[in-house]
């Protein structure tokens, strides 16, 4: 099995292998190069020893191939797929200096990405049949935000913005710098005009005050309704009567997120599905 990926996931993995590589490898794997001969292959294999979602075997199979362009893999999976303890993702032959040099890269890679999509994957079931979206946030780790967001729509949950540039967010502390509500959406809009923009708006509201005070003024898309009491919520989601969409947000957990969603909200924004998320346990052993 290949993986076929668009362009600028190739490009950004690429980066991503370079960098981690580096920043590891340093001058040389001087333990591989002492013991091990520099011809000589092996063949590894990775074995699930937590069960979840299974995530990053794409950037698995290409960091193997940065390190030994004559790598072999047999890929016994998917991305995104249930895996059980003691199966075998993937089975690894190639160089064996390239192998030991690549193993923590590759597992560390899995392991997180896997950790988050079985996450996501358990907040999904919460509300799978529900008419809601489960949402990540920026929430994410610095350079690796393509990774975990990706891992993220592998568990079956959907990637917010990208990052600042690709969706107008006003927040407590833009509003509050800004001098309030109205002249936060008013400077917006102006704005956009401006630069020939047409970026989403969402504009975030912390009390039914300020909720009545976006629906006087309108010019948004959506209106995250942060840390709000469910009974309030509820209330909320029924003033704004789908007129613009809704967001819950704030402190959602596996425990409350399903009765978060049958407020009727649209979206639920998790930061936990990057930030919380614990590593899936994960081992490539030589086949001796």
């Amino acid at each position: 099995m290949s993986f076929t990926l668009d362009a600028k996931l190739e490009e950004q993995i690429h980066d991503f292998i370079v960098r981690a590589l580096r920043e590891d490898v340093g001058e040389g794997d001087h333990t591989s190069l002492a013991c091990i001969p520099a011809d000589d292959r092996s063949t590894a294999r990775l074995l699930v020893k937590d069960p979840g979602i299974i995530a990053g075997l794409a950037i698995a199979e290409r960091i193997f191939r940065h390190v030994d362009p004559d790598a072999e893999l047999k890929i016994n999976t998917e991305d995104g797929k249930t895996m059980s303890y003691g199966d075998i993702a993937f089975e690894v032959t190639c160089n064996t200096q390239a192998l030991l040099k690549a193993e923590r890269l590759v597992l560390n890679t899995m392991q997180r990405m896997s950790g988050i999509a079985t996450l996501s994957n358990r907040f999904v079931f919460e509300v799978e049949d529900m008419p809601v979206k489960i949402l990540d946030t920026r929430k994410t780790t610095p350079n690796l935000r393509f990774i975990e967001k990706w891992a993220v729509r592998l568990g079956g949950c959907h990637n917010y913005r990208d990052g600042l540039y690709d969706r107008i967010m006003l927040k407590d502390n833009h509003i509050d710098a800004c001098g309030g509500i109205t002249a936060a959406i008013q400077q917006v809009t102006a704005y956009q005009k401006e630069k020939q923009l047409n970026l989403p708006i969402t504009i975030e509201v912390r009390n039914l005050v300020e909720l009545y005070e976006v629906l006087g003024i309108g010019k948004v898309d959506r209106i995250m309704l942060d840390n709000f009491e469910l009974p309030i919520l509820a209330e909320a989601v029924a003033v704004v009567n789908k007129r613009f969409e809704t967001e819950a947000s704030g402190g959602v957990n596996i425990h409350t997120v399903r009765k978060i969603a049958q407020t009727g909200v649209n979206f639920i924004s998790v930061g936990a599905l990057t930030h919380s998320a614990v590593s899936l346990d994960l081992s490539l052993k030589v086949v001796k």
